[in-house]
């Protein structure tokens, strides 16, 4: 592999607002080029555990930088290791390693899903995370079908003429690219690293702070509805100590969208417990019994 990442020097950094493009963009990672990049020019060993949780923040960040106001619905990360890892948006694409077929079976599988984006119309958008010039065809291919795809790179993609020079094969790949996504090696590499710990955090978030967030989606939601709707809810809720379902998964999603999380089982338990509250008028009663998640009952006869 070859080639530092947010690079402020990148000319695609500085197109001007009139230049924004919107839409959807999917994400396709080559996971041993996405580590590569992070780490070529860092000292130390090689960072085992890697955070993905970030990945699609840095990445929505990085394109806003190249010019593009998109949205990443999700992510295909190709790894040769066994990912243990499960992510919201996220989808593992086991490939052989590049020792034992040269990367074959990335090339088989990412060009595919690359195909397939293109054929499906699935996007506006599609970053490509690699550095194998073999994927020239199937970038050409897609981009005459109507995506545009974009290609992360690292500072070198700032001196083009320069790059060409010195690394013709990843020079004519980033030529393809509608824009060449330019981000830092250290930013990058600090994202990816502390998996364990940036996991915990997201877990021990203030229990109030997430407390307060089901709250404000709950009656913002609530008072949304109808009144005839709101009766309908209080005598359902009278007679059963559950909520229903249609009701429990529109409040799952808002809170999904509110926190860019799901929430965890003693979370559900307390959103189910607040909607009770507020739909029958005992909320404010019932404050200082909602304080602690764990401790709440569950009140939805499903499958969580």
């Amino acid at each position: 592999m070859k080639r530092d990442y947010f690079s402020h020097s990148s000319k695609d950094g500085h197109r001007q607002s009139i230049d924004q493009q919107g839409g959807s963009c999917i994400a396709l990672i080559d996971a041993r080029f996405l580590v590569w990049l992070a780490q070529h020019t860092q000292s130390g060993p090689k960072q085992d555990a890697l955070n993905r949780y970030g990945i699609a923040q840095f990445l929505t960040g990085a394109l806003a930088h190249a010019g593009l106001d998109v949205t990443i619905k999700r992510i295909y990360w190709y790894s040769e290791d066994n990912e243990s890892l499960d992510v919201d948006g996220q989808i593992v694409r086991k490939v052989l390693s590049h020792d034992t077929d040269g990367g074959i079976s990335l090339l088989k599988a990412l060009g595919q899903d690359l195909r397939r984006l293109a054929e499906s119309k699935a996007c506006d958008h599609v970053l490509l995370a690699t550095d194998d010039e073999r994927f020239l065809s199937g970038i050409d291919d897609a981009q005459l079908a109507g995506l545009q795809v974009h290609i992360l790179a690292d500072d070198a993609a700032s001196n083009m003429q320069q790059l060409h020079q010195t690394d013709p094969g990843w020079g004519r790949l980033l030529s393809q690219a509608d824009r060449r996504v330019v981000v830092q090696s250290k930013s990058l590499a600090e994202m990816l690293q502390s998996a364990a710990s940036k996991e915990l955090s997201q877990v021990q978030e203030d229990p109030q702070v997430v407390k307060d967030s089901i709250t404000d989606v709950i009656v913002s939601w609530w008072d949304d509805e109808p009144e005839d709707r709101r009766e309908e809810l209080r005598d359902a809720l009278h007679i059963s100590r559950g909520i229903p379902q249609e009701v429990d998964r529109q409040l799952l999603l808002r809170m999904r969208h509110r926190l860019t999380r799901a929430l965890t089982l003693p979370e559900k338990k307390l959103l189910r417990e607040i909607f009770r509250a507020v739909a029958l008028g005992t909320h404010s009663s019932e404050t200082s019994a909602l304080n602690d998640p764990a401790s709440s009952s569950p009140l939805i006869e499903e499958p969580i």
